[in-house]
């Protein structure tokens, strides 16, 4: 399984939830988009702990079963689609968890999240954590 992580994920297999442990232990790649890096990176500045955060996640990503998911022509094709396909049925989505989703059809990957609302993108191989 690839799995792709949201921002929450990261959030609850850092503090050990272990389901989402387990999901991610399991998987042969795990894959972080670079918009969850920026939310992720942007939230460890505004805390109090802003070098051990980011030196933890930098040593995430460095595993060789980790990869950081760059933003392409085709995401932005992807959100294009998916945003316009959101907009016209009245079920908008935050912009960044757009691009997230873009990103996990991109690469084929199930997103990990605790976010419902990803249920009205569809096409979306999504796991609801709990």
């Amino acid at each position: 399984m690839r799995a792709l992580l949201d921002t929450n994920a990261y959030s609850a297999l850092k503090r050990g939830h272990p389901d989402v442990s387990d999901l991610v232990r399991r998987s042969d790649e795990v894959l972080v988009p670079v918009v969850v890096a920026g939310e992720l990176l942007y939230g460890f500045r505004c805390g109090s702990r802003f070098e051990r955060n980011r030196q933890d996640f930098e040593a995430f990503i460095a595993s060789p079963f980790v990869k950081v998911v760059p933003v392409t022509l085709d995401t932005a094709d992807r959100f294009g689609r998916i945003a316009a396909t959101l907009r016209a049925r009245g079920k908008p989505i935050p912009t960044n968890d757009i691009w997230v989703a873009a990103q996990a059809m991109e690469t084929g990957a199930e997103l990990l999240s605790f976010d419902r609302h990803y249920e009205a993108v569809d096409g979306l191989a999504w796991r609801l954590l709990s």
